[in-house]
């Protein structure tokens, strides 16, 4: 698995992300260089000697400091602004060959891949994985409420919308785990919704994405088989698929691969078997509001089972 990057925007490890960075800088350092003069003058006309004082009332002075200044500075922000934002329209104007459906869910994400037609090719949860060095496409919408996407070091942040697809584009120029985050208010459970994108060399993306689309194994007879047994009595797959048995659920996530995903609960919990059967048992606790009701009534045995058989979905 790529390493993990530090969620920050100060780290840009894609083009939309460097272009965002440098707007960033231009307007910080043009700020602060703002800052600096505005205080200096103040100083002047506190303790500075008396004609220099006098010449920074004179009304010449206050007309080119205080109008004219102020205007061409902010017009040429705002044109090296507006100018940045167009090349990254116009570099946008064709679809990248990679296309990703991303829904927001109560606190989630429901990811799909498309083919080149707009089929569904599969479905997975709260994981992006992407080829380094090319585009992709992350059509985003909701589902319930307003979400957005933010994926600071990859691209920039945008509103998903009940009804309405907005178009995001990224391009990882190195493999990683790089963080994402719910940034709009949707609801209790909002600060507890992470996204990953994991970029990976184009061989290894290809590799994995032929894997993922492949069913769940059968489990092996033991503790797996046992937890198999349990997810179907419990009516689990009225909720959750799991891709080549009998669960066909769409209420929750997709769950064909889920031992594989690097968290549980949207970045909530790290994945393995304790985190699991925690989950199971108690999902209010780790993450009050959510729709997945408690388990308390499996065993300690019942839950280790129900964890191994998920843990070995990969």
């Amino acid at each position: 698995m790529p390493a993990q990057v530090a969620q920050s925007t100060l780290q840009a490890h894609g083009e939309p992300a460097a272009q965002i960075l440098g707007i960033t800088w231009v307007l910080f350092i043009g700020g602060a260089l703002v800052f600096v003069v505005v205080m200096a003058l103040c100083a002047v006309a506190i303790a500075g000697p008396a004609p220099l004082r006098s010449w920074l009332s004179q009304r010449r002075f206050v007309v080119a400091a205080g109008i004219v200044f102020p205007v061409l500075a902010l017009t040429a922000l705002l044109v090296h602004t507006f100018g940045i934002a167009a090349q990254m329209v116009r570099s946008q104007a064709q679809p990248a060959a990679t296309r990703i459906q991303v829904t927001g869910e109560l606190w989630w994400w429901r990811v799909r891949y498309l083919d080149a037609d707009g089929h569904v090719l599969l479905e997975t949860a709260n994981e992006i994985h992407v080829p380094v060095g090319e585009p992709v496409d992350l059509l985003l919408a909701s589902a319930d409420v307003v979400h957005s996407v933010w994926l600071p070091s990859l691209a920039g942040k945008l509103d998903m919308l009940p009804g309405h697809v907005n178009r995001l584009r990224l391009r990882a120029d190195a493999a990683g785990v790089y963080r994402g985050q719910c940034a709009e208010f949707c609801g209790a459970q909002h600060a507890r919704m992470a996204l990953h994108v994991v970029a990976q060399p184009p061989e290894a993306h290809a590799r994995w994405l032929q894997d993922a689309r492949q069913p769940a194994a059968d489990p092996q007879p033991g503790p797996a088989q046992r937890g198999r047994a349990l997810f179907e009595q419990a009516r689990c797959s009225v909720c959750h698929t799991v891709r080549g048995s009998g669960a066909n659920g769409t209420l929750g996530p997709d769950l064909t691969h889920v031992g594989s995903r690097l968290t549980l609960a949207a970045g909530t919990l790290p994945n393995g078997i304790g985190s699991l059967e925690a989950w199971i048992a108690d999902p209010q606790h780790a993450k009050p509001g959510v729709r997945m009701p408690s388990y308390r009534r499996f065993s300690g045995e019942e839950l280790r089972a129900l964890a191994t058989y998920l843990e070995g979905l990969r």
